[in-house]
């Protein structure tokens, strides 16, 4: 059920543009250009993530880009809500194959069956996005987190940034 929601709220969601006004204040020229590439779903997912960890009392400003700019490597294909639903019911219903439909084709992304462009952007997007924010001049910590966003902290004791990890992973599954 909570998938179900989720993704309803997410097809269904409209940017709010105070938030919206508030948030680009922390993004360079660059950043700001990637954000507003992102579907309006998106966009507004990215707002209650950032809005979540301010009221969470979180100012750490890679955090904050972090969760503005998690999902830009969903800018390489443009999922249309069946093919969201697919991934939804998929990974509620045989987790085990996302990771088997979602691997990169040695051929390339393009190349690649239609039905599984959807899986194959479920899987890397993370990594995509690390790469599209480096781009756009983000710290090294941002890359980071927004490529380890779908990962839970790994509690370990030498990790500084474990905690940020964790709290991006938190509100993100909560959002």
């Amino acid at each position: 059920m909570y998938r179900v929601r989720q993704f309803w709220r997410t097809i269904s969601l409209k940017t709010d543009p105070d938030k919206l006004e508030q948030a680009m204040f922390l993004l360079s020229k660059a950043q700001v250009k990637l954000f507003l590439y992102l579907q309006p779903g998106e966009q507004s997912h990215a707002l209650v993530m950032y809005n979540k960890l301010l009221e969470q009392g979180e100012n750490q400003p890679d955090l904050l880009v972090a969760a503005l700019l998690h999902d830009v490597g969903k800018l390489r294909y443009r999922m249309n809500p069946v093919e969201r639903a697919m991934v939804v019911l998929a990974k509620a219903v045989l987790p085990g194959q996302i990771q088997r439909w979602g691997s990169l084709p040695s051929s390339g992304f393009d190349s690649a069956p239609g039905w599984r462009k959807a899986f194959i952007l479920a899987e890397l997007h993370a990594q995509w996005g690390a790469e599209l924010a480096r781009e756009a001049g983000v710290s090294l910590l941002t890359e980071s987190l927004i490529r380890t966003h779908h990962t839970p902290a790994s509690k370990q004791a030498d990790d500084p940034d474990d905690s940020l990890r964790n709290k991006l992973w938190l509100v993100d599954n909560e959002s």
